[in-house]
């Protein structure tokens, strides 16, 4: 009996690319929710101890699904209609996105196209 596997690779970016058994390759929609943070896979070749997790600034997620998407701050907060200055604070850590705001982050993540047609519309 022939089995026949395919696999599925996650890249750091959010992308998922599918192999099929026959060679045939498949890119899967965007998920940027399962984006490793920056400061993860940039130091790939270095272990990540306790000691350097904890000294470690973490990469608000609202920064690393920006720049999953490519955009600059003005471009995300225009899209998405956030307002620049809250995106701003986001990123640099002077506030954290409430409980609805990471939800819809959450939603940009899964499906960014949807979202800004939806807005768009």
């Amino acid at each position: 009996m022939n089995k026949t596997f395919t696999t599925t690779v996650t890249h750091p970016d959010g992308r998922r690319i599918k192999t099929h058994a026959d060679g045939r390759v498949e890119e899967l929609p965007l998920d940027l929710s399962m984006a490793i943070p920056e400061y993860l896979y940039e130091n790939a070749d270095a272990p990540i101890t306790p000691e350097r997790l904890a000294g470690m600034k973490p990469i608000p997620r609202s920064k690393t699904l920006r720049r999953a998407l490519g955009l600059t701050q003005e471009e995300f907060a225009e899209r998405y209609r956030i307002p620049l200055g809250t995106l701003r604070d986001w990123e640099q850590g002077r506030s954290e996105p409430d409980a609805p705001t990471r939800a819809y982050l959450k939603v940009i993540a899964k499906n960014p196209e949807m979202v800004r047609l939806t807005l768009a519309s």
